[in-house]
């Protein structure tokens, strides 16, 4: 099992709840098909850097992940399918970057802690 990082860009116009549900489901994908969430962060509303489909902001939301190669293409063909998805990368870390993210991981929940 490899280690993934997901990021994707929900549309403005979506309530509070519907964005938890729409992460909820995302997550679903991926714990039915055998992966282990790690960690999940909600980062909010944001200004896009320019516009995407004529939206100037959107919901940002990242999942943190093991998993097998194949459950990618599973999760990157429900990012295409749901029209509440604006933008999507995801990304296969090193052992560089799941170090770093382990302690941004400790860090956020030093924070929320604190």
């Amino acid at each position: 099992m490899n280690q993934y990082e997901t990021v994707f860009i929900l549309t403005p116009v979506l309530s509070d709840e519907q964005m938890k549900e729409t992460v909820a489901k995302f997550k679903k994908l991926l714990t039915d098909n055998g992966a282990e969430i790690l960690n999940e962060e909600a980062w909010g509303l944001k200004k896009l850097a320019y516009n995407i489909q004529k939206k100037s902001s959107g919901f940002y939301a990242l999942l943190e992940f093991n998993a097998e190669p194949s459950v990618i293409n599973t999760l990157e063909t429900g990012f295409r399918r749901d029209e509440k998805v604006i933008r999507y990368i995801t990304v296969k870390q090193d052992k560089y970057s799941a170090a770093y993210a382990e302690k941004r991981r400790a860090k956020w929940a030093a924070k929320k802690e604190a």
